[in-house]
């Protein structure tokens, strides 16, 4: 069997698995306007930042910031106010701790 054929294929299923997000320059560029909490419990989302995107696992809070635009699954707007927010985050230290802490805004980053 040609294995080699079956790469790109391989690298498209671990690519669908990715959470990327890209930082916009302006609110209405945006997918998603962010704001991030002091506190776990004030988050929707506690996200882990992970460094290679085998790490992270679709809609889990595990992301990966991509360096343009058009790799991203979601582009993202950090804003000043959490009244102005579309999601609230908290970033976590370790993987485990990355959770949807409000099912209902779950549907935003698919």
């Amino acid at each position: 069997m040609r294995w080699f054929l079956l790469l790109p294929l391989m690298a498209c299923a671990l690519n669908a698995f990715s959470q990327k997000v890209f930082t916009v320059d302006y609110a209405s560029q945006a997918d998603v306007k962010l704001f991030v909490v002091d506190f776990a419990s004030q988050a929707d989302l506690c996200v882990f930042k992970v460094d290679y995107a085998s790490r992270s696992k679709g809609n889990e809070g595990r992301w990966i910031w991509v360096e343009y635009a058009s790799q991203a699954d979601k582009k993202v707007f950090f804003v000043d106010f959490a009244s102005q927010a579309d999601l609230k985050i908290f970033f976590v230290e370790y993987a485990s701790q990355a959770e949807w802490r409000s099912q209902k805004k779950k549907h935003l980053m698919y």
